[in-house]
């Protein structure tokens, strides 16, 4: 592919290491790279092997390259030798300035506000700018004169990758929700009997979605719930767990990368926030579609935020951030869809 490229074609590096739902957040940006820059831009993104299927797919990425922290050296001579004209850092931490000032290429970064984020956090005082971060990573490819199309995420399940609908129980054929267990973090995953509370409500089945780590969970969920539920935990690829996220009427979920995922499919998105709140500027991102979203949280609370990422479990041992949401309320706007 290199050899075929034009003098004037400019070569641009993206680097987003982590994790499944931030990547994502990304794609606005290099979609407006490959379609804005002038003569037609090459764009390389950098990021973590675990994170790479996400975005192998995308048809605005012409090169990924793999951050190995245990042999940096190698990856430094592979970029390198590609000759970036520049870089867009959207993670900004020790790991991409480091890749950067070995590659001492122009470079712009986004502001993180980690302070502010800290602040919140720590004393529940919010000085959080009132954007999404997708408009702050933005802000790191204006110098080169690339704007925000506000055409939203994007997610590109390859083909022969889906799930084939036939394959969903009967009880689904009229449609279903898609219920997201999955969560790097215990306080942000929405707890068993919420779920079953939910579930009991809605008027359509349930599929529950997370990796094998939740599997239990699942089967716990499907015991109350009976035929209203069925466990998909441990048992589908990502992209299979995307492809049904794509089928549901509408899905349920924590603060994960699955809810990021779904919004680039447009779906109804119900986001039930534990330990993390909506001004960190990560809720759904859907330009212009507002109503498509909703989410719902225990205001006021206290002890919230208690983390800017997640903990393996509540440290006041109530978890009310996500127990006290109301599952009447929940069912109720999700029965709409």
């Amino acid at each position: 592919m290199d050899e075929l490229q034009p003098p004037s074609q400019p070569k641009i590096l993206v680097i987003r290491l982590s994790s499944i739902g931030d990547i994502v957040l990304t794609t606005p940006i290099v979609r407006a790279i490959k379609t804005q820059v002038e003569g037609g831009a090459f764009v390389h993104y950098l990021t973590k092997e675990a994170n790479v299927p996400v975005i192998k797919p995308n048809p605005y990425i012409d090169k990924i390259h793999v951050y190995n922290s245990a042999d940096l050296p190698s990856l430094i001579r592979e970029l390198a030798v590609e000759n970036f004209d520049v870089i867009i850092d959207l993670h900004n931490n020790h790991r991409s300035r480091q890749v950067i000032r070995h590659l001492k290429v122009p470079h712009f970064t986004y502001r993180k506000y980690t302070f502010r984020r800290d602040l919140c956090v720590a004393l529940k005082l919010n000085f959080m700018p009132d954007e999404h971060i997708v408009n702050r990573y933005f802000q790191a490819v204006f110098p080169i004169d690339v704007q925000n199309d506000h055409k939203g995420l994007d997610f590109v399940i390859p083909e022969g990758a889906d799930f084939d609908e036939e394959d969903l129980p009967m009880v689904f054929e009229d449609g279903f929700v898609a219920v997201v267990l999955a969560g790097a973090h215990a306080t942000k995953r929405i707890p068993a009997m919420k779920i079953v509370e939910i579930g009991s409500i809605l008027h359509k089945p349930i599929m529950l979605l997370g990796g094998k780590d939740v599997y239990e969970v699942g089967e716990m969920i499907v015991s109350e719930l009976g035929d209203r539920a069925f466990n998909g935990c441990g048992k589908y690829s990502l992209y299979q767990s995307c492809s049904i996220l794509k089928q549901a009427d509408c899905v349920i979920t924590g603060d994960t990368g699955l809810m990021h995922i779904a919004a680039a499919f447009q779906k109804p998105i119900a986001v039930l926030w534990g330990n993390t709140i909506p001004e960190f500027g990560m809720y759904p991102y859907m330009p212009g579609q507002r109503e498509m979203f909703r989410n719902f949280e225990v205001c006021p609370l206290a002890c919230r935020p208690c983390s800017k990422l997640g903990r393996k479990k509540c440290p006041r041992k109530h978890f009310k951030c996500m127990n006290n949401i109301p599952a009447i309320e929940v069912a109720d706007w999700v029965n709409q869809f």
